[in-house]
């Protein structure tokens, strides 16, 4: 996921019953309004979930993109606390336009970690405070600390430690270590890398120098959204010996010339069957074999084999690039509507949304109560990289994986544990976007 990225990475990217959809995340227990009582609601304590009797329906306007505004989860958080998600969908540039010139057109956002840069500053957006987030000391290390099991991962780009907490709830800056107030509350993260049709291919792939390899001239295809094509396409440049850099997620003009060089060349030879921007486009190559190996996300993957055609979201030696999201909130929003904001964080945290994002193939922020909330076999699939005990199913109940698979990468401790860089938004970003025109058009 990224600044330029299309609203439809998700296998559903269905609206709920309001305006569109967005990256969406994970589920919270309650911590509920305060003001219940003068608002009419009636509470059961943090431990239950409140009942809104209020006259005027609550109703939240959740902005972000497509990818995770699912309208399973807006229905099952209006049956539980009576009030309502309405969901904005726009590309991810969007939300951080919004958030910068606009926060009172929102009352919640799901945005990635790597445009608190641009959003920070403003003021725009409140640190979260984490003594109303029942399970914020339950969320995942790799956030709080950067590290998966005990071990630290790759950090370059927008690492979310790096970018995880404010000194105060109106700070414009980033605090260094870890305070009471959190810039969002983590919803949804995933490990990103190639997609291959092993059956096409017919042998092993471990490097991401295979993207460039002439052996699949005319059939690969690289994501053209300039912030996140480029790092993969830094990824292809370590992998083939070409340099090493310093900070994929931050480089000089220097360094992006030569990785956009190194791609101008491709092209010209013929290497690229398409430069894709859109979710469906990257399932559609890969399902008709007019690509093998390309840029992929791990759901377009999984929609692929529905269809009945062979996919592997495949593992490299040489690491992930990482994207998450999470959920903020504006100045702009007091009251009742900051109270109902932070009871839909709470409920994301809770396990249910964790769980339902987790069976696409995601990952929660809480993994406990995304647990509980599983069956123990599924929990086996998707987190623990073991084999299938029977069928694996979407939350629509499509069929994933089928008894004894396991899943592309293993578990979520050496998928997660093996990320090498961050989506970011580059200091040189506006040259950058220049000079990746400029491959497009080449």
């Amino acid at each position: 996921m990224n600044i330029d990225q299309p609203a439809d990475k998700s296998l559903d990217t269905t609206t709920a019953a309001t305006p569109a959809a967005s990256d969406a995340p994970e589920a919270g227990r309650r911590g509920f309004l305060k003001t219940a009582g003068a608002a009419g609601v009636a509470t059961t304590g943090i431990m239950g979930f409140p009942f809104v009797h209020a006259q005027e329906k609550l109703v939240l306007r959740y902005l972000g993109t497509a990818v995770n505004q699912d309208k399973a989860i807006a229905e099952k958080f209006e049956a539980d606390t009576g009030i309502k998600i309405q969901y904005v969908a726009v590309t991810t540039d969007d939300v951080t336009k919004r958030a910068v010139t606009a926060p009172n057109s929102f009352d919640l956002i799901d945005t990635e970690y790597f445009s608190l840069k641009k959003i920070i500053p403003t003021g725009n957006l409140l640190g979260i405070d984490t003594k109303r987030i029942k399970n914020a000391d339950k969320i995942t290390t790799l956030f709080t600390k950067g590290e998966v099991a005990g071990k630290k991962v790759g950090d370059q780009g927008t690492a979310p430690k790096k970018v995880m907490y404010l000194e105060k709830a109106d700070s414009k800056t980033f605090a260094k270590d870890p305070t009471r107030f959190m810039t969002l509350i983590p919803t949804v993260y995933n490990a990103d890398t190639l997609g291959i049709r092993p059956d096409l291919i017919k042998r092993p792939i471990d490097s991401w120098k295979e993207l460039l390899n002439p052996e699949f001239k005319g059939k690969a295809a690289i994501l053209n959204i300039p912030s996140i094509g480029i790092m993969d396409a830094a990824m292809v440049v370590e992998a083939m010996g070409i340099y090493k850099y310093p900070d994929k997620g931050n480089m000089t003009k220097a360094e992006i010339d030569l990785t956009i060089k190194t791609l101008i060349e491709a092209k010209k030879a013929g290497q690229f069957r398409s430069l894709w921007k859109d979710f469906n486009e990257s399932v559609n190559l890969m399902a008709s074999g007019e690509v093998v190996i390309q840029s992929m996300w791990s759901p377009a993957v999984t929609a692929v084999r529905t269809k009945g055609i062979a996919c592997t979201f495949q593992p490299l030696k040489e690491g992930y690039r990482a994207w998450a999201a999470g959920f903020g909130v504006p100045k702009t929003v007091t009251g009742k509507k900051a109270d109902a904001a932070y009871e839909f964080i709470n409920w994301f945290l809770d396990g249910w949304a964790g769980a339902y994002l987790n069976r696409q193939g995601y990952y929660s922020a809480v993994l406990d109560t995304a647990k509980a909330k599983m069956e123990g076999y599924e929990w086996a699939y998707w987190m623990e990289g073991k084999a299938a005990s029977q069928d694996i199913k979407s939350p629509n109940g499509d069929l994933l994986a089928k008894a004894g698979s396991i899943r592309d990468g293993g578990s979520y401790e050496a998928r997660m544990g093996g990320i090498a860089c961050w989506n970011a938004i580059m200091d040189e970003n506006v040259y950058m976007v220049q000079k990746w025109n400029e491959f497009v058009a080449a």
